[in-house]
């Protein structure tokens, strides 16, 4: 394993980004996973239902052999009972985060190169704030005078202020890039050696419940990104992977934009219900913040309200703006920049875009520019472009 690399950032802006490349057989990266979280997160087992525990186990083994090998190589590693602990991550999208994302495929792009694109919007508080706001009931219909801090305390860093991009080679199956929030075993979006490409974003936030922290068998919303690119190679295998897994949410259901190297492009989606829905197009695939298999006609969608973040709003953006023509790089900025959230859209209240990302399936990579903090006239203040690679 290398020594992470700080990519953006630093300690005089809002988050620093370190990039972690790990490789060899899957208990080694296993290990080398547990090790940085453990460094950089204060990562540690958390006691797990003996009987839960090992239906996980099982699920993992039949159905994801990579992730079975890794966790059961950290318990090795800490001397743990598997029966006992929990040994991989566990975080949530909390109630009220946002994001937008926007496939656009080689025939609707400029250069003949299809792209996904996505805004990353999140709290810029500590996670102890976060976690008190959405005990106290306080939703975004707050007034835009309401106190909300920025910033987190000096003794607690943000939530999001400090990101991985992790790039995984293993010794058998497939390579990939992602990147994290804070949770080494999962990842919000990336790209694999293949070209498949994910991206996750909240499915309901008109209707989000604070999430039952309780783990289940089979992938929750952090784990099922990388459960694709370990185990497809483009988007119909991606089908098949996600229609045989068992998925659960904690109560707060995200989506998934899913695109490949030859074009095709999908958004999965499990709804309240438990109904599964692949949702295509013949065109772009746009996405934010409410169920496609409810409202996906930009013609004919509800009026937002102060809970639903504008996501009805910025999926009509992302859909004309898509119809407008053929789209250039330069265009797919302009149009992440148009439903950004910054000092100016977002108000008062304590949320950002904290990255933009665009996922190249045919070149194998992901380009990311980070929110280092807020420009004098409110705009976001973005670090370089970086780029990273899933090929070897």
């Amino acid at each position: 394993m290398n020594t992470p690399d700080v990519v953006a950032g630093g300690p005089d802006d809002f988050m620093t980004v370190r990039h972690l490349t790990v490789s060899g057989g899957q208990a080694e990266i296993g290990r080398a996973l547990a090790e940085e979280a453990r460094r950089s997160y204060g990562w540690r087992p958390r006691p797990a239902d003996p009987v839960v525990a090992r239906a996980r186990r099982a699920w993992f083994e039949r159905n994801w052999p990579q992730h079975a090998a890794r966790t059961a190589a950290v318990a090795g590693m800490l001397g743990a009972d598997p029966d006992a602990v929990l040994l991989d991550g566990l975080a949530r999208m909390p109630e009220g985060s946002a994001c937008s994302a926007l496939w656009c495929p080689p025939d609707m792009s400029s250069d003949g190169r299809g792209r996904l694109g996505r805004n990353y919007d999140f709290f810029t508080l500590a996670q102890s704030e976060v976690f008190a706001m959405m005990a106290s009931g306080e939703t975004w219909s707050a007034p835009p005078s309401a106190p909300s801090p920025l910033s987190a305390p000096s003794d607690e860093p943000a939530w999001c202020s400090r990101p991985f991009i992790v790039t995984t080679l293993p010794d058998e199956g497939l390579a990939s890039v992602v990147l994290t929030m804070d949770t080494l075993d999962g990842c919000t979006e990336g790209v694999n050696e293949a070209g498949l490409s994910v991206a996750l974003l909240i499915a309901d936030a008109g209707s989000a419940e604070v999430p039952d922290p309780r783990p289940q068998a089979g992938l929750d919303p952090l784990r099922l990104p990388r459960f694709v690119l370990e185990n497809a190679a483009d988007t119909e295998e991606a089908k098949q992977a996600l229609l045989g897994a068992k998925q659960y949410d904690g109560g707060t259901p995200m989506h998934y934009v899913i695109a490949d190297a030859a074009g095709n492009g999908f958004v999965w989606e499990r709804g309240r219900d438990g109904m599964e829905h692949i949702i295509e197009t013949d065109g772009a695939v746009c996405a934010t913040n409410h169920f496609l298999h409810r409202n996906s006609d930009a013609r004919a969608l509800p009026e937002d309200g102060a809970e639903t973040m504008g996501t009805y709003r910025r999926y009509a953006t992302l859909a004309k703006r898509a119809a407008d023509g053929a789209m250039s790089p330069a265009d797919l900025e302009d149009t992440l920049q148009d439903v950004a959230f910054d000092a100016r859209t977002a108000e008062a209240y304590p949320v950002r875009t904290l990255w933009r990302t665009v996922l190249d399936p045919g070149a194998r990579s992901m380009s990311v520019r980070f929110y280092l903090g807020d420009a004098p006239d409110g705009a976001l203040r973005l670090s370089e472009e970086a780029v990273f690679s899933a090929s070897r």
